[in-house]
């Protein structure tokens, strides 16, 4: 094969919990009768709540074939490129074993924000039946030079006290805010989605919308714009080059020597093609890439997640709908409109066979 799949996994392959009914009959399209892929598959998901293997368990369980973790990339996988933070002591935001995920992308001294709460209980003041009765000691050292946002947290008003204070003090949470800390320490964030499609009738919040939440409240109190080192997580292009880095990884083991040429992502939601370059390039992680041999990438909007084929569209004039990325990725017309619109996962898979004229 000269082509891959990138594909979704909420909207695409489930709602929620539940899975949409094309998705088996599609997956048994892409397999032969021992059960290998045909064509090189990676399955690209804004999740970021748990290892990449129980990630595979999970979707070999749901598709009915044998799914690799090599096959997986998390919201969170490119932080294995990041190798200059992993041995920096780094503040860890989200929900999930966040320990596990971060000792296993390569972070060796990682700090959650429960733990920093522990080791700075009067720091969490929001919910008064959480307020220690006892004061505590703080006179115990020590400093964080990272914060790493792996997706939305629980207790929000905990999370975000506790990291504009990380970011207010240069890493020494505790310490009363300091005045010129500006450029503050590095942020990685990873998933940048506003919303999600769950079993629910309308989307819900996603990490996206903390983040909004975090960045509006940073310039509220300093008056200037919190500034990311780099952004992971779909639509953003360190994403699809990663993605494409385990889609060669495929076809290398399975000793296929023609190159890949054409990715096809199937999505459930509009803009999911691959973005310009944006701040997140000139960080060195492209030198741990080899360089990309595709020449074009082609997005699949499937029926069966956000988008709604029965949306009316706006009429000539009107003004452009709200743009629900993130505010450091600008507004591209041409990368919000698919290139194929299908009902479900099961009709982009006959039409990917189908333009490449490719017979199983």
């Amino acid at each position: 094969p000269s082509f891959g799949f990138l594909f979704d996994i909420d909207g695409v392959l489930v709602r929620g919990k539940t899975p949409i009914p094309a998705a088996r009959t599609a997956f048994q399209k892409l397999v032969n009768s021992q059960g290998q892929f045909l064509v090189p598959v990676v399955f690209v998901t804004n999740a970021g709540n748990c290892l990449r293997q129980k990630k595979a368990d999970q979707l070999s369980h749901l598709l009915g074939v044998p799914i690799s973790q090599d096959q997986v990339m998390m919201s969170h996988s490119p932080l294995r490129m990041f190798k200059r933070y992993h041995e920096k002591c780094v503040l860890v935001s989200g929900q999930g074993p966040l320990l596990d995920i971060a000792q296993d992308l390569g972070f060796c001294q990682p700090i959650t924000i429960d733990a920093l709460r522990e080791k700075r209980p009067l720091l969490d003041a929001v919910d008064h039946d959480r307020r220690p009765n006892v004061l505590h000691s703080q006179e115990q050292l020590f400093s964080l030079s990272t914060v790493v946002l792996f997706g939305e947290p629980v207790r929000w008003e905990t999370s975000l006290q506790l990291i504009i204070d990380v970011l207010l003090t240069s890493g020494y949470p505790g310490n009363p805010y300091e005045q010129e800390n500006y450029p503050h320490i590095p942020v990685l964030a990873c998933n940048m989605d506003l919303m999600w499609v769950a079993e629910a009738q309308s989307p819900r919040f996603g990490h996206g919308t903390f983040m909004v939440c975090l960045e509006n409240i940073y310039k509220k109190i300093t008056g200037k714009d919190l500034k990311y080192e780099a952004l992971m997580g779909k639509p953003s292009r360190l994403t699809y080059q990663y993605a494409e880095h385990l889609i060669r990884a495929q076809a290398l083991q399975r000793s296929w020597e023609q190159p890949i040429l054409t990715l096809y992502a199937a999505c459930a939601g509009r803009g999911a093609a691959p973005p310009a370059p944006g701040q997140e390039l000139g960080l060195g992680w492209q030198q741990e890439l080899a360089r990309a041999a595709a020449a074009r990438c082609r997005s699949v909007l499937v029926c069966t997640g956000v988008y709604s084929p029965q949306a009316q569209p706006a009429p000539r004039g009107a003004a452009r709908a709200a743009f629900h990325g993130h505010r450091d990725f600008g507004f591209e017309p041409a990368l919000v409109e698919p290139d194929h619109i299908v009902p479900d996962v099961d009709a982009a898979v006959d039409l990917v066979f189908q333009l490449e004229n490719f017979a199983p």
